[in-house]
């Protein structure tokens, strides 16, 4: 009995599971990166001032 082609596509399978898995680690990476980014962005978006109450601006006018 011929065991080699049963070997091969056991072995192509394990390589195939490998790359797969440094895709995903890739990938992950990648979107930590781009949370981190995207969090330094919000974060530097400046406080906006609190207006006094009744001052122009303060109100909104629902009735347009």
């Amino acid at each position: 009995m011929n065991v080699m082609p049963i070997a091969a596509a056991a072995s192509a399978n394990a390589a195939e599971q490998a790359q797969v898995a440094v895709g995903v680690n890739v990938l992950k990476k990648a979107i930590d990166i781009e949370a981190a980014g995207a969090l330094a962005l919000v974060q530097a978006i400046p406080e906006m001032p609190s207006l006094p109450a009744g001052a122009v601006g303060g109100i909104v006018n629902t009735w347009a």
